[in-house]
């Protein structure tokens, strides 16, 4: 039996000085704009290096190869959005209700104004979606929206409440993703996001 083999997706070490840490930027940089125009599919460490007009040996000292390059600019999505996960359903000065429709409004958004980016990195999911790194920096923004969760269904029991969280984080992941394949107006997408936000709303609210 064969076992697949997991890629390192890792960065080599992470810049300490700000002209390392610029490096990076641009190293990051160009591999959004290769990865935009090209596909993951011909995405390479060599055109990310010319892109970026560095040698692939300074590439090398950040990253071991493409896949952890794809793995960060994923990551960073992931950390963008689990901050506006956070500072959306932390609020305790709005009602779960109007954190919920927020959410779900400000996720739309989000995903029709990057739609190009995110279909390429959901294209390059591949190459490092079964790393521990790639595993962790997931559960980090479902834990966010579960503590959500818990704080809207208290009372209902722990597999029914998980249950819940999980089927309104895959609706929202799935109708973003694909409502977003099309270009939207700002009109399009509050008429679609306050609709699915008052489809979670009325089925949390039944759930309780």
């Amino acid at each position: 039996m064969t076992h697949r083999r997991i890629p390192q997706v890792s960065s080599r070490k992470e810049p300490k000085q700000s002209r390392s840490a610029g490096l990076v930027a641009t190293i990051l940089e160009a591999a959004a704009q290769v990865l935009a125009k090209e596909g993951a599919a011909r995405f390479t460490t060599g055109r990310v290096a010319e892109r970026a007009g560095i040698s692939i040996g300074s590439l090398y000292q950040y990253f071991p190869n493409k896949a952890a390059i794809l793995f960060r600019l994923q990551s960073d999505e992931w950390r963008r959005t689990r901050d506006m996960l956070r500072s959306i359903l932390q609020d305790a000065e709005k009602t779960p209700a109007v954190r919920l429709r927020i959410l779900v409004n400000e996720f739309i958004r989000s995903e029709c104004e990057e739609a190009q980016m995110r279909g390429a990195l959901s294209d390059a999911a591949p190459f490092y979606r079964d790393a521990p790194e790639a595993l962790e920096a997931r559960a980090a923004g479902e834990e966010v929206f579960h503590r959500f969760m818990h704080e809207v269904m208290p009372d209902v029991a722990g597999e029914k409440r998980q249950l819940a969280g999980d089927l309104l984080s895959t609706t929202l992941s799935a109708f973003g993703r694909d409502f977003s394949a099309t270009p939207r107006t700002a009109a399009e997408i509050k008429i679609y996001a306050d609709a699915l936000a008052d489809m979670f709303t009325a089925y949390v609210q039944g759930a309780v």
